[in-house]
């Protein structure tokens, strides 16, 4: 399966963007979807995840202000992220893994290319 996310961008703190993660060559099917992220010298890091059955988790720092949902007819997987601060900053990736909700990276076996998000104060 191959990856694309997008709608990363430039806000500022307090504001919202929606990220997507379109996959091509296979539907999701039911395989969970996961979102990461990494900021300039820090490890990546744990965002949110949803299986095929809509149960969603999500890292203790977003809890609250971001919901990632998915639509399986568009393969299309979206992080809403709200009330976004400037330690939110970071690329952001999205991936695919096993079955059931995961949150370790060596639990995901297909990567997308990352797109950066930056909120400024």
């Amino acid at each position: 399966v191959q990856l694309q996310a997008s709608g990363g961008g430039l806000v500022q703190a307090g504001g919202s963007l929606r990220l997507a993660c379109a996959a091509s060559r296979r539907p999701f099917g039911r395989n969970v979807v996961g979102w990461f992220r990494q900021a300039p010298g820090k490890e990546r890091e744990f965002v949110a995840a949803i299986d095929w059955e809509l149960d969603t988790y999500y890292g203790p720092s977003v809890k609250g202000r971001f919901t990632t949902s998915r639509d399986d007819a568009k393969n299309t997987v979206y992080l809403q992220m709200n009330s976004l601060k400037p330690e939110d900053t970071a690329v952001y990736y999205c991936a695919v893994g096993g079955i059931g909700l995961a949150i370790h990276r060596d639990e995901y076996d297909y990567w997308g290319q990352g797109t950066q998000v930056t909120v400024s104060s």
